[in-house]
């Protein structure tokens, strides 16, 4: 019988390999001919885009930040303070987190890129902006043992189908090397929407909704994480996502976003 068999499977593979490759040239031609017809689009401006999403003109108007800026919270400075000198924000009301990066601040441009993302189902925009996370955390991924995208509650995650703080990470593992463990933080309980609530509010708001998943605690335990999120406003739900995992003995937690806010004009003390 098996003897009889054999030569059945090798005629079959050639056709299965034809098949398969027939179906990849296929899927490539639609993939062309969509992009014939519907040009990409910036995703600020709308303008017609080769590549990524963002149109020259906008990739420009991009805030990239740059040092000098705030070693503890990378917030930037209007000047240059010399080495080691600390934003007022991180001496007056430092977080659980160690360290804090960003590729860009939280303008028009980025802000479009963000909701884009997060509500918009453009995940395409999540490579370029991953590489850009990745490069403004290089010093932070240098030292680190994983990455631990912010966690989306179960419902909101089935609604939108993924988390783009998971996305990002991804992006972010490929280009550094360190692996991501989105299943190491859970969002046990549901929260409002942070927009329009004082900082006050937010941090009332996250808290105790994060928690170490119970079979990872181990992973955890004298590990360096870098927590991954989209946008850092407050910080109230990054520094929830920090207090919880250095509970469960985690060595050191810093922050890597693409986005943060930037209040006008901050100055080192």
């Amino acid at each position: 019988m098996d003897a009889n068999a054999a030569p059945t499977r090798s005629l079959a593979a050639p056709f299965r390999a034809a098949w398969t490759a027939g179906r990849h040239a296929l899927s490539r031609a639609a993939r062309l001919a969509l992009d014939i017809a519907l040009p990409t689009q910036c995703v600020s401006c709308r303008e017609p885009v080769e590549g990524e999403g963002v149109c020259a003109s906008c990739w420009a108007r991009l805030s990239f930040i740059e040092r000098p800026y705030c070693p503890r919270l990378g917030i930037p400075f209007v000047y240059d303070p010399g080495p080691d000198m600390l934003s007022m924000e991180a001496i007056a009301s430092p977080p659980a987190y160690q360290r804090a990066r960003a590729a860009v601040r939280y303008d028009d441009v980025a802000r479009t890129l963000v909701h884009a993302l997060k509500y918009q189902d453009r995940t395409d925009l999540a490579p370029a902006m991953g590489r850009w996370m990745a490069r403004a955390g290089g010093e932070l991924l240098a030292g680190a043992d994983m990455l631990v995208p912010v966690p989306l509650h179960w419902r909101r995650a089935w609604r939108r189908r993924y988390n783009q703080s998971g996305a990002l990470a991804q992006i972010i593992e490929r280009q550094s090397g360190v692996k991501a463990r989105a299943e190491v933080l859970r969002r046990v309980r549901a929260t409002e929407q942070q927009i329009g609530l004082s900082r006050a509010q937010r941090a009332t708001n996250v808290q105790g909704a994060f928690q170490v998943s119970p079979d990872r605690q181990a992973e955890i335990q004298g590990r360096r994480v870098v927590l991954i999120d989209d946008v850092l406003t407050s910080g109230a739900t990054l520094d929830a996502c920090a207090r919880v995992l250095l509970r469960a003995k985690a060595a050191q937690v810093d922050v890597l976003v693409f986005a943060r806010v930037v209040e006008s004009g901050p100055r080192p003390i």
